[in-house]
């Protein structure tokens, strides 16, 4: 494939975010793009789709569409805090790692207290650790614990780990919020409904990610608790983050929800995820660093042969436990699988 200025484009497996706009995706942006709409949201686009949520999730949940994760994550969690609050959260979890301090800036100073982990998961014991640790005025109030599903490792929380999280939450009067940037990829590793892995399991608020799943831009933020969502218009609005032809970025999720594509795109991810684990698993001198759940593989091998991968072309990143990760999108190509596999072996042997 050629693009701009005649440069090849080939497929790479660094990050889901290469991919292109799936069709569902392009083809509501394209029908919204007939004719005109009322500016800021008040059009029939961002309320068919607000709505469809309403139905995927089976409650009537208080809907909003932002342009990126990073901005869904912090004025989510900085709904749930004063100043004086801080907000559990895993080691490597992308509000301490990924986000260049945003959540502490949209709260004007809340603290993340930070739980180390083997696999990006939080538990009950290290929440529990945390909200107890200290409970003086000089010390930042707990407020808030957020998880991510999947972890930045791919590792996907179980409904029932959910539970137990969001009973240690209420334990301590503490919000859940969820950073799903590929939630979508832990629905179709779970089988399970998206309600069952958000409020009926305790979750708060949910950051539903579209631009991984196949969207060009825009994430969701889904406070189940209306109460929590209280002049969280007037935070995107301050943020930025309120657009002005909000259709555009509602659109799109008309078309991936209704077509149930946000699910298929999904399952064709974590499908050529769990395809090249299993080709990883047959190369001498190459493994698995952990068990594929969703649409990550990270492997192991001697750092020459990530530098002849590398020097044939293929892209990858290494920056989260010195583990090469591989990130799988709802374009992957089985026959660019292969080539890579081909190479990967070679390069091992």
């Amino acid at each position: 494939m050629t693009g701009i200025d005649g440069l090849e484009l080939k497929q790479q497996f660094a990050s889901d975010n290469y991919a292109g706009i799936c069709p569902e995706a392009l083809e509501a942006t394209e029908a919204a793009n007939r004719g005109h709409a009322t500016a800021y949201g008040d059009d029939p686009w961002t309320a068919r789709a607000a709505d469809a949520f309403r139905n995927l999730f089976e409650t009537d949940c208080e809907v909003y569409f932002v342009f990126n994760g990073t901005a869904a994550n912090s004025l989510a969690l900085a709904s749930l805090c004063q100043s004086y609050h801080s907000v559990i959260c895993s080691d490597q979890s992308h509000v301490e790692t990924d986000e260049c301090g945003a959540p502490e800036f949209f709260s004007n100073g809340s603290k993340l207290l930070v739980a180390s982990s083997v696999d990006g998961k939080l538990t009950p014991a290290a929440i529990h650790e945390l909200a107890t640790k200290r409970s003086d005025i000089h010390y930042p109030k707990p407020r808030a614990v957020t998880v991510t599903q999947p972890t930045e490792t791919g590792r996907v929380y179980t409904v029932e780990e959910l539970g137990a999280i969001s009973a240690i939450c209420k334990r301590h009067g503490l919000s859940l919020h969820m950073d799903g940037a590929r939630f979508a990829n832990a629905c179709a590793s779970l089988g399970c409904s998206p309600a069952d892995m958000t409020w009926r399991s305790g979750v708060d608020v949910l950051c539903f990610g579209g631009t991984k799943n196949g969207m060009a831009v825009g994430e969701a933020v889904l406070f189940f608790d209306r109460g929590l969502a209280a002049d969280f218009d007037y935070r995107c609005k301050q943020a930025g983050q309120l657009a002005s032809k909000m259709r555009f970025l509602s659109a799109p999720w008309v078309g991936m929800l209704e077509s149930g594509a946000w699910l298929k795109n999904a399952r064709h991810a974590n499908e050529c995820a769990r395809m090249f684990a299993d080709r990883v698993e047959k190369i001498q001198g190459v493994k698995l660093a952990q068990p594929v759940e969703a649409n990550a593989v990270f492997i192991q091998a001697d750092p020459k042969v990530l530098e002849r991968l590398r020097g044939l072309g293929w892209n990858f990143y290494t920056f989260i436990g010195g583990a090469a990760r591989f990130m799988f999108a709802w374009d992957s190509d089985p026959e660019r699988l292969d080539a890579f596999c081909r190479d990967l072996k070679a390069c091992a042997e």
